[in-house]
């Protein structure tokens, strides 16, 4: 489902070019076209305030995401199991979403429920004992749902707390092996004094979300299952591990349904006391809504956005707030006709230096707009008014930090067009909630079946493989349904930003950011097209037009001695980061006069007269002296299907000499399984050439990851 982001909003939020998060309709995507909202002074006012953030205690135990957080005293025949605290650390919303439902069904299952996004939580984990929140035997609860992002690391929101929590439980990395969980690192001579009674007093359990094609897979889940272990904390539920590569919501589902809440209720509510009866109704009662609209008089004039603190946006949405919008220069096609799309395009930031600085090969966050066509047929079908203009804000009762979900006032073209993905498949949680809304009963019992686990197998035919997403579902399957639009706010996934490392060098290009992008248009079997919406939005954009932009560092960083070598393996896309890396090899050496080591890249394509992209410029790279070796695998030229890692290893001897004795750096970038058959082929080099057990050479390479010396930004 998800092109860039391995373990999807857990995973490396990089790679070159491919989509991401595009389960999408058929439509084609172009320019929405749509009143594009006076962002400038609430950019600066945010990007000011955000300076200023303070994570006091009061705060984490007082204002909970949505969430009751007075502490007061609990009316025992509605919550007879009392306070449990709910924690995420998320990308793009999908551990939020399942907070969320863990919310939603709190009450009904006896327990009083406050969310806390872990950034606000931050290393002030003492306050999750905070007395008002304990129980009778003075004990405190808390959930931890963890994503997995990038090559094992937290989530943004949960850096700090993870960085926190390995230092009091004298934890060195973020990788604990299956076969080893609990054990802290060996060979730290600097590791922290072990806090063992830091959390004396806190119940906790852990999920999980990970994608197990990643070679570090769930490894946030792991590790804080684990350290908060070691930092007195007591587990009352096994791990439980989500993944995406198969069934995340399955497997999140099951652990909710049979795991968690039957544990939780035995321990904490068992035969005592029961939670109130719930009367059965003839209608499914409309899910409660974080938000409400407020409708503002319609103006020929632009809407200027409200200036608000980033304190009180949605963790997974900030970048709506902080990107800008940049005019693209060149597009450029680089494959020949009939073979597919790839497209180089130039984005000029010389106007936007005070907010987008970037440096070689860093990460482009691009801001999709869904198509015209998706836009106005959800708007018909649920009667809204597109050239309308709200503010939206929180429901009563709902207010707290986190609570502004995008930027307003907008028009409800605004809203549709940039921050409501109406084109992604949803999630069975999804379809229960949008049956609340249909009125016709066959509509309703339909998105139902669909929705149960009996339901599992007729979902993922008539949604997940037809590419149906909610805009289809309201426009065209389930023509009954009617939401008022704050509902339809909070029911709808955010439309996340899709992630290209840049291809170009900060100290070439200064005033413009290259990306290389694979336009994502299939047939499927029923006829229609299958696009990608941010690849289909970028490939309809005309000269000059503008997109929505932010930068975000990668990890592909070249060595701070120039003379040291780099060997470069990105087949396809993933060779746009080694372009931007050549770029600056070479303005190091004609512009700086450096010396500079030895540059051996290894690219792979199917045919070099269809999809061999930058053929002119590796060519160009090689003549001026930047390239010394050019190693192509041309995976459809042969009877034998030849490709990078079959190159790597043919070149066995020079490359253990480059890494070994001239500690040459590593960089791959490109699909997931790639990227593990390189590692693998690096590790049999290693304890080939090295003499050493295939054991002992991966730790070598762990050791050279470490370093900086072998760096992956992967997709699946």
């Amino acid at each position: 489902r998800h092109h860039i982001t391995p373990q999807r909003n857990f995973g490396t939020m990089s790679a070159a070019t491919a989509e991401t998060m595009d389960i999408v309709s058929p439509t084609i995507v172009a320019a929405a076209g749509c009143a594009t909202v006076v962002m400038a002074s609430a950019l600066a006012y945010v990007m000011m305030k955000s300076k200023d953030r303070k994570k006091e205690e009061e705060e984490v135990v007082g204002e909970s995401s949505g969430s009751d957080s007075t502490g007061e005293t609990l009316d025992a025949t509605k919550f007879p199991g009392g306070y449990v605290t709910v924690l995420f650390g998320s990308q793009t919303g999908t551990a939020e979403s399942f907070v969320e439902e863990i919310e939603r069904e709190g009450e009904d299952n006896g327990f009083k429920v406050r969310v806390i996004d872990l950034e606000d939580l931050g290393d002030n984990m003492t306050s999750l004992l905070a007395e008002e929140y304990r129980d009778s035997e003075n004990k405190s609860r808390a959930i931890f749902l963890m994503s997995t992002y990038g090559e094992g690391e937290p989530t943004d929101n949960a850096s700090a707390f993870v960085r926190a929590l390995k230092e009091k439980a004298g934890l060195d990395g973020n990788i604990i092996d299956d076969d080893s969980a609990g054990e802290e690192k060996k060979g730290d001579e600097d590791a922290t004094e072990v806090d063992s009674n830091l959390l004396g007093g806190l119940e906790y359990a852990v999920f999980g979300l990970g994608n197990r094609q990643y070679e570090h897979f769930n490894a946030m889940g792991k590790l804080v299952d684990s350290a908060l272990s070691k930092v007195g904390a007591e587990r009352i539920i096994e791990l439980g591990i989500g993944d995406d590569d198969n069934d995340l919501e399955g497997d999140f589902e099951n652990w909710k349904d049979n795991i968690f809440w039957p544990s939780l209720k035995e321990r904490y509510i068992g035969g005592n006391a029961t939670a109130e009866e719930k009367k059965d109704s003839a209608e499914l009662k409309l899910p409660d809504c974080h938000f409400a609209v407020e409708y503002l008089p319609k103006s020929d004039e632009s809407v200027e956005v409200d200036n608000i603190s980033l304190d009180e946006v949605q963790t997974s949405t900030k970048h709506y707030f902080t990107s800008v919008d940049c005019p693209v220069t060149v597009t450029r096609e680089l494959r020949s006709a009939d073979t597919g799309s790839t497209l180089h395009m130039e984005i000029d930031i010389s106007k936007s230096k005070d907010v987008i600085n970037y440096q070689t090969a860093d990460n482009l966050g691009v801001l999709p707009v869904n198509d015209d066509k998706v836009i106005e047929a959800v708007a018909n079908a649920l009667s809204y008014d597109l050239d309308a203009v709200f503010r939206i804000k929180a429901a009563p009762g709902k207010e707290g930090k986190h609570s502004v979900p995008f930027p307003t006032p907008c028009t409800v073209r605004e809203c549709l067009s940039r921050y409501c993905d109406l084109t992604i498949a949803p999630r069975r949680s999804d379809l229960k909630q949008l049956a609340a809304y249909a009125k016709d009963p066959l509509d309703r019992s339909a998105l139902l079946r669909m929705a149960s686990k009996e339901g599992k197998a007729e979902y993922h035919e008539k949604i997940i493989d037809a590419h149906v997403g909610i805009g289809d579902i309201v426009s065209k399957l389930c023509r009954s349904i009617e939401a008022p639009l704050e509902h339809f706010i909070g029911l709808c996934p955010r439309l996340h930003p899709r992630y290209y490392t840049i291809s170009s060098s900060s100290s070439q290009h200064p005033d413009s950011i290259h990306i290389t992008v694979s336009i994502l248009k299939e047939e499927l079997g029923s006829g229609s097209v299958y696009t990608g919406v941010c690849s289909n939005h970028l490939a309809g954009i005309i000269q000059n037009g503008k997109i929505r932009v932010f930068c975000r560092d990668s990890t592909f960083r070249l060595p701070s001695d120039t003379s040291r070598p780099i060997i470069m393996v990105g087949p396809g896309t993933g060779v746009a980061p080694m372009r931007a890396l050549l770029q600056e090899r070479s303005y190091q050496r004609i512009q700086q006069k450096l010396s500079v080591g030895e540059n051996v890249l290894y690219f792979g394509c199917k045919n070099r007269n269809q999809d061999y992209i930058y053929e002119d410029e590796m060519e160009s790279f090689k003549n001026e002296g930047t390239l010394n070796t050019l190693r192509i695998a041309f995976s459809r030229e042969t009877e034998k299907k030849v490709y990078v890692q079959h190159l790597l290893a043919d070149n066995a001897e020079e490359t253990w000499k480059m890494v070994d004795e001239q500690k040459a750096s590593v960089y791959v970038c490109g699909g997931v399984r790639m990227g593990a058959d390189v590692t693998d082929t690096l590790k049999k080099i290693v304890s080939n050439k090295g003499q050493v057990s295939l054991d002992e050479a991966k730790v070598y390479v762990e050791k050279m990851a470490k370093e900086g010396r072998y760096v992956q930004e992967l997709w699946a």
